[in-house]
């Protein structure tokens, strides 16, 4: 067998200095191939190629730099300026029998790149035999093409080299490609054609291959060639045989090919990215490294027998051939895994070895990891070890080789660095049960060392290993009984042993009371590795069982094994799965009946694992685990969230493969939240963590990550001040990981040695939490630090590990802020300070400056920064400020605040004036200040005294409505005003619309009557109907930059309105557009999946929802929906509410909260109404109102009590009616602005039912303005454009206090807070029953479209490889709460025919939040600052998020809905609303669309392969539409 290395992708890296390192090898730049040979190690990198011995030391170089001269030959130079070309190696070859290395690949000199090829001196690279400018493998710098050595018959030797196709892009080479695939080259001048050629004995053959191909592996055993590739198109990986016969034609010709299925079943598909074959055989085994999401994230290692099958029809394979055309066989073999060995994240690479029975595999990882997996005969893995690990998350190259000197390393490359591993670390097992506890094939226990080692350094073969199969303990041992009552103890040792072993083999049993004569019988059988027996003298067991010492010899070595023996039928008595557990320990058997005695066969320890405990715990459920990513190194204090963890012990981490599990004991539980360390791993990847209970059960299952470690690579800045609480950004990589920074405070001279001692001594060390963290960048502020201190080693705190920065941290005095001046620049004031410069680099954002004149601050804006000498100028400006000086310049930096004084010229004169006025103004002020104190004083008291009683009482009257509120809203509400279904949907249709809202609708009385369609409309409504044709259209649009969401809105709408007889139909489409949706976002952020209305399936999905689910509305949510509605209108009503500004003091929106309110009192009005145009009056309606309400509020009051005590509204509209009240038996009119208004400045006030001296009870008279004409008329003033600028209400400008002190009260808005809360307790009750309305389930169902489309993401995520269950709930949230539920809560005027307030809008903001909030996963910390909208409800939200999980579960449960009684109930909801929308006028709106982008469609539809005849008539559809413009326009 010939098994040589095959193409290796080439990665860009940042290049490093050329060295040589133990067990390392460093190249300039990166490395792109490597081969080995015997003795030595071959790697060409981007500049050159390197010979090194097996040890990777180096031997020596030659560069690839060179010269392409005008004869377009190819000169290694080395003077760098003269180099144009580079020589990139794609296939490296140790031909050890010619004693030559082939090296060929492609020149690049700028203006081309093509092929070129030499033959190196095996020994002596620099000795290049041959050189050629020819083409052998890949044209391409960077491709999937292979390249390796075969044998025909063993006579010749061929380069066979595979290469790459991809014919959705061109090569972006010179040199010229074709449909050839595979090519046979020479390798010697004798062949036939000279060395390279492809030419056979009459003309060239090849491989040919159409579509795409990347190629992968290729080798040969014996004859048969074996080829590995990925067909891209059918997401297939194909496997070719070839016979290796006499000439270049029957060799190619013979090829014969198999699909490598990821799935026993034969039906997954997927993309090979490494292979290996194992030694050995028949049969031919080989194991692969298999994408299998398409992506190299979710990887899967499988085992194959590649066996060729020779009876197949040669050259006839479906995708490649030799001959071409020729018959093709009608369906490929496909070949199923014989096992799956492995699943990891992000393998890469695999290299597979034989070592005795076991198979031992070494797997590369995208994270930079090396680990070793070894595999039983019987395809049983054991736990897999971690051979390397490299500091960052460099990725291992696909291919990998054995050292062939010693079997004992791995060759394994990263971007530009070799590595030579160790194939075990047998040396880290200390003791006998450890070394083979490893379960690793290459290590033995040596006697005579007493080490655990390999098997050729043992000196002898004294030694134990493990045995050929996989096995849980090194010594098991039974208890049978016969027919005869003889009581037999078996010892049976899993171990494999060498030759002196055997023959020094013994077993000697004793009790604490008896001889091994009185223990076993003389009767029993002589020990017989790996057996011994012990037939017992007397078969009769005491009742508390037998405690038995087994010391068992194997060479030198000891074993001792204590047991106790039981009478098996005895052990009862205790539940099921602890008796089994103690039953299977004694040696017994289990059955169903109990315990019973062992038998012969080899027992099952794991029949106990599938037993469950019988004792009362909750079972937990884990929500999540913060953090859930973490370091190799783990994480101290993680918090576990959940239900039902009262009774959690600890926590298990464990892997994917059955490996010993971690476990950590947990603290703080409160039931709903634990706290706990997640332990360190040796492998980087994700793990399962479950919640162990007291009975050894373990629930739940979420996942963490463990990364790599983190590292910084610099610090900014580097210095900092005495004081610390600078800000200090660290750079580097997984940062995010960092749960502390150290500083080690070193004194001057101390080294790093001791500052690494100090790391465990507090009294040198600070320890600071990061403020904020991400991947590439830490910030934290830098602890103060004491005297003597300048430089500090900087560590990263990881879970109970330091880890260096190897940077250094000075710290330096304060700053030293000298003086300042001042220099007028317009309107701005320039301020110029001056501070002694030092080596703190102070930047001028770390300042914050302020201007201090007459006891004000005024901010200056940081400019500039200048040095000059031995200080620094920094430059700040106060913009537009009247002063051109300021007394005193206050600096803030850290924590820190120094103050400069302004220096002046006269500051002397001025000290001596001062000092002489002193006395005289000392005089002067006692008086003054004496006569003025009582006055002051009394007036402050009765200031004080009125304002404190004004508070009082309004925190009593705030906690009075608290206390004494109750849901007394509902009187009389009458009939709920439904709309009907074609004005519902039409507002949910077209929301910001109205023209195109009216015209989809059919008028009352046409919408029983079908219109029939012109031709133009059916020709596009058959064309909808194609779901090709729409699909194209839609992406077509989308993919427009012109196209706006507004337009993927009304598309959506208007395919909605033109589809809407056939449901059925919209939801395939629907489907189709989600599933391209979820497939275009899989890669990017797959929770923010329908967060948005973003593109026509969004709104399409809002408009389907909306269809479906208006039954459910109507029957069970809508009278929960207007009731909530209603009661929250009446609650505001009982308290002011601003006409200008529409504030309200009852209200559940802070930002809407009427805080500056006066008092008010409760009216009752007596309100009669004009009858006809002679003055008759009606009979009195009692009407509630404020004192406070203006004139226009009064009326909205009326006419709502007269709709809500008659149920129909009163004849006259609001803007047509005028209102009197009477006073002394005549009637004034009310006018909201009139004569008497007070007007302050240029602000009239509106006049309110106070300003009229409207008392309790009295009678006011409502008049028509058409019948009753005002003396003085006058409209609505809101009509007027500046409303809110020339009046007000109840918030007024600036008052002065002598003409009103009533307004002058003070007002505080936090005394007023409570009114949101007694708002809550009133409209709570409507609120809640609304919300378990929607997440309920009548029946047990949910309705049929929830169920339907929930399935329909359950079953996406499912397709797209997603396990993680909070993607799941967020789609699932986003498409129905967030799209429909919260749009009918916030807008119920979709629903009924009412109007929507500002007032009611705010509400309805705050109870959609708390709706919103109930169905996050996210658990929010409230604290004092947190938004009172949140506050409101923070109780009340984790009840409702548990019924939301149960609403969500119960869906899950639920049977699913088939397709034919889905479809039935979307032919119900076409039928029930058929005729209700102009099919036409949404028609001829989409064929807009159509026209605007007539191109691109039609190239949409070629691309999507749409037959002639869609094409056809989409022609004849826009033809129609053309004629009848054309005649309209005639």
């Amino acid at each position: 067998m010939i098994l040589l290395p095959i193409m290796l992708s080439c990665l860009w890296g940042e290049p490093s200095r050329c060295l040589a390192e133990v067990g390392g090898f460093t190249t300039e730049k990166n490395i792109r191939h490597f081969a080995v040979a015997t003795n030595t190690v071959y790697v060409a990198a981007e500049d050159k190629l390197y010979q090194l011995n097996h040890d990777l030391t180096l031997v020596q170089n030659l560069t690839l730099r060179g010269i392409l001269k005008k004869d377009a030959r190819f000169y290694r130079g080395s003077v760098t300026n003269e180099l144009n070309a580079t020589f990139s190696v794609n296939i490296l070859l140790p031909f050890v029998i010619n004693g030559t290395l082939v090296s060929c690949g492609v020149i690049e000199c700028g203006y081309c790149e093509c092929g070129y090829c030499e033959v190196l001196d095996l020994k002596n690279i620099s000795n290049v035999l041959y050189r050629e400018h020819i083409q052998v493998g890949s044209p391409l710098r960077n491709s999937a093409s292979v390249g390796f050595l075969v044998n025909e018959e063993g006579k010749h030797a061929y380069i066979l080299a595979a290469l790459q196709k991809d014919v959705t892009k061109s090569t972006g080479s010179s040199c010229p490609t074709g449909p050839e695939a595979v090519h046979l080259h020479n390798t010697n001048n004798i062949q036939r054609g000279s060395i390279f050629s492809t030419v056979g004995e009459h003309n060239t053959h090849v491989i040919k291959r159409e579509g795409s191909v990347e190629f992968v592996d290729g080798f040969q055993i014996n004859s048969i060639i074996y080829l590995f590739s990925n067909l891209p198109s059918r997401n297939t990986v194909r496997l070719i045989w070839l016979e290796g016969k006499a000439t270049k034609k029957q060799t190619l010709e013979s090829l014969r090919g198999a699909n490598l299925s990821l799935s026993a079943d034969g039906g997954r598909g997927g993309r090979l990215l490494s292979s290996s074959v194992i030694p050995g055989g028949p049969p031919v085994l080989w194991s692969g490294v298999f994408s299998v999401d398409g992506g190299k994230t979710n990887t899967e290692l499988l085992l194959f027998d590649i066996s060729p099958d020779l009876n197949m029809t040669a050259d006839a394979d479906l995708d490649f051939c030799s001959v071409c055309p020729v018959k093709k066989t009608k369906t490929a073999e496909t070949l199923k895994p014989k096992a799956v060995l492995f699943r990891q994240k992000s393998m890469t690479s695999v290299l597979a070895v034989r070592h005795k029975a076991w198979m031992v595999f070494f797997i590369g990882t995208g994270d930079g990891q090396l680990m070793k997996l070894s595999v039983d005969q019987n395809f049983q893995s054991s736990c897999p070890r971690v051979l390397y690990r490299a500091d960052n998350d460099r990725r291992v190259f696909p291919k990998m080789h054995l050292d062939p000197v010693d079997l004992k390393h791995v060759y394994m490359s990263f971007e530009n660095q070799m590595k030579r591993v160790a194939v075990s670390k047998c040396g880290t097992y200390t003791d006998v049960q450890a070394c083979w506890s490893a379960q690793d094939p290459h290590c033995v226990w040596c006697a005579s060392t007493i080490s655990c080692t390999f098997e050729d350094d043992c000196p002898n073969s004294d030694w134990l290993s493990i045995p050929d199969d996989s096995q849980q303990k090194m010594v098991s041992y039974k208890v049978m009984k016969d027919s005869t009552g003889q009581v037999t103890l078996n010892i049976h040792t899993h171990l494999t042993v060498g030759r002196q072993v055997l023959d020094k083999y013994s077993c000697n049993f004793s009790t604490s009371s008896s001889d091994f004569s009185e223990l076993c019988s003389r009767e029993s059988p002589f020990p017989k590795f790996p057996q011994c027996t012990c037939i017992l003298s007397n078969s009769s067991l005491p009742a508390e069982g037998r405690h038995v010492t087994v010391r068992i010899r194997l060479g030198t070595t000891i074993l001792m094994e204590k047991l106790k023996l039981s009478n098996c039928p005895d052990i009862r008595g205790r539940p099921a799965y602890v008796l089994c557990g103690e039953c299977v320990r004694a040696g017994c058997g289990w059955s169903r009946n109990g315990c019973t005695w062992a038998n012969q066969e080899v027992g099952n320890d794991s029949v106990c694992q599938k037993m469950e405990s019988m004792m009362n715990f909750s079972r937990p459920e884990i929500s999540s685990i913060t953090p859930s990513d973490v370091s190799f190194y783990g994480r101290n204090h993680a918090v576990l969230s959940g239900s039902n963890l009262r009774d959690v012990i600890r926590v298990r981490i464990q892997g994917d493969t059955e490996c010993t599990p971690q476990e950590s004991p947990v603290w703080n539980n409160t039931g709903g939240r634990l706290t706990f360390h997640i332990p360190r791993a040796d492998i980087k990847g994700v793990v399962k963590v479950c919640a162990v209970l007291p009975d050894g059960s373990c629930h739940g299952n979420t996942k963490i990550t463990y990364q790599s470690s983190p590292s910084c690579t610099d610090i900014t800045p580097s210095s900092t001040w005495i004081s610390g609480k600078r800000n200090i950004t660290l750079m580097g990589s997984h940062l995010e990981l960092v749960e502390g920074v150290m500083h080690c405070h070193c004194l001057e001279g101390v080294m790093h040695s001791h500052c690494l001692e100090g790391v465990m001594h507090s009294h040198c060390l600070q320890e600071v939490i990061p403020r904020n963290s991400n991947y590439q960048t830490l910030t934290y502020e830098s602890p103060a630090a004491g005297k003597g201190v300048s430089a500090v080693e900087v560590f990263l705190k990881v879970a109970n590990k330091s880890l260096p920065c190897h940077k250094t941290m000075s710290y330096h005095p304060e700053p030293e802020f000298i003086s300042f001046t001042s220099t007028v620049t317009g309107e701005d004031l320039r301020i110029t300070i001056q501070k002694k410069a030092d080596g703190l680099a102070m930047r001028e954002a770390e300042l914050s400056v302020y201007g201090v004149q007459e006891g004000n601050t005024y901010p200056c804006v940081m400019k500039d920064k200048e040095t000059s000498n031995e200080t620094d100028f920094l430059i700040c400006e106060i913009e537009r400020t009247p002063f051109t000086k300021f007394q005193k310049l206050m600096i803030k930096y850290g924590d820190r605040t120094v103050t400069l004084n302004a220096r002046s010229s006269i500051h002397l004169y001025l000290v001596l004036l001062v000092l002489l006025l002193i006395p005289c103004i000392c005089v002067v002020v006692v008086i003054i200040y004496q006569n003025q104190q009582k006055k002051l004083t009394a007036k402050m008291n009765r200031h004080m005294e009125d304002l404190e009683m004004d508070i009082r009482n309004d925190i009593r009257q705030g906690f009075v409505d608290l206390q004494t509120e109750k849901a007394d809203l509902m009187e009389n509400v009458g009939a709920i005003p439904f709309l009907d279904y074609k004005h519902f949907a039409s507002r949910i249709f077209f929301p910001e619309d109205d023209s195109l809202m009216r015209l989809c609708i059919k008028d009352i009385g046409q919408d029983v009557v079908k219109v029939q369609l012109d031709d133009c409309c059916q020709g596009l409504s058959r064309l909808l109907q194609d779901q090709l044709f729409l699909t194209s259209m839609v992406h077509a649009l989308e993919e427009q930059k012109s196209f706006t969401i507004k337009d993927k809105c009304a598309l959506a709408s208007l395919l909605t309105v033109a589809l809407h007889h056939n449901l059925s139909y919209l939801t395939e489409v629907m489907e189709a557009l989600l599933k391209a949706l979820t497939q275009q976002n899989s890669n990017a952020q797959p929770k923010l999946l329908l967060r948005r209305t973003e593109s026509t399936v969004e709104k399409l999905l809002t408009n389907w929802m909306s269809i479906c689910l208006y039954g459910f509305l109507r029957e069970s949510v809508g009278q929960h929906l207007y009731l909530m509605a209603s009661a929250v209108t009446q609650q505001t009503a009982k308290g002011p509410v601003d006409c200008v500004t529409e504030k309200a003091l009852y209200t559940l929106s802070e930002d809407w909260l009427l805080w500056q309110a006066q008092d008010f009192s409760c009216l009752r009005l007596k309100v009669l109404f004009a009858v006809g145009g002679d003055g008759e009056l009606s009979e009195p309606l009692e009407v509630g109102a404020l004192s406070c309400d203006s004139v226009e509020q009064v009326k909205e009051k009326i006419l709502n009590t007269f709709k809500a005590k008659f149920g129909f509204p009163y004849n006259t509209p609001l803007r047509d009616i005028h209102i009197e009240y009477e006073r002394d038996g005549l009637f004034f009119p009310l006018e909201e602005v009139d004569a008497s208004s007070e007007v302050i400045g240029e602000v009239t006030m509106l006049n309110t039912l106070r300003h009229y001296k409207v008392p309790d009870r009295a009678t006011v008279k409502v008049l028509s303005r058409k019948t009753h004409p005002p003396l003085s008329p006058q409209g609505s003033l809101k009509d007027d454009e500046n409303f809110s600028g020339k009046y007000f209400h109840l918030i007024d400008p600036d008052v002065d206090e002598g003409k009103n002190p009533e307004r002058k009260k003070l007002k505080l808005k936090e005394v007023h807070l409570t009114k949101l809360l007694s708002t809550k307790v009133a409209v709570h009750s409507f609120v809640e029953n609304l919300f378990r309305c929607i997440w309920g389930t009548p029946h047990c169902r949910a309705p049929h479209a929830v169920k339907y489309f929930f399935d329909f993401l359950d079953a996406q995520a499912d397709s797209m490889k997603i396990t993680d269950p909070d993607v799941l709930h967020i789609w699932k949230t986003n498409s129905l709460p967030l799209r429909f539920w919260v749009n009918i809560l916030k807008n119920p005027q979709f629903v009924f025919d009412i109007q929507k307030t500002p007032q009611l809008d705010s509400c309805l903001t705050v109870i959609a939040q708390a709706f919103m909030d109930s169905f996050s996963l996210s658990e929010t910390q409230l604290g004092k600052h947190a938004p009172t909208n949140k506050l409101l409800y923070a109780k009340d939200i984790p009840k409702f998020k548990q019924e939301v999980k149960a609403y969500y579960k119960q869906i899950r449960d639920q049977p699913p809905i088939t397709d034919s009684e889905f479809k039935e109930f979307l032919q119900e909801e076409s039928k029930k609303h058929e005729n209700e929308f102009n099919d036409s006028v949404a028609l001829r709106e989409l064929y807009k669309f159509i026209q605007r982008y007539f191109t691109e469609i039609k190239e949409k539809l070629n691309l999507n392969g749409a037959p002639s005849e869609m094409m056809e008539q989409l022609h004849h559809v826009k033809n129609s539409f053309d004629e009848l413009k054309s005649c309209s326009w005639n």
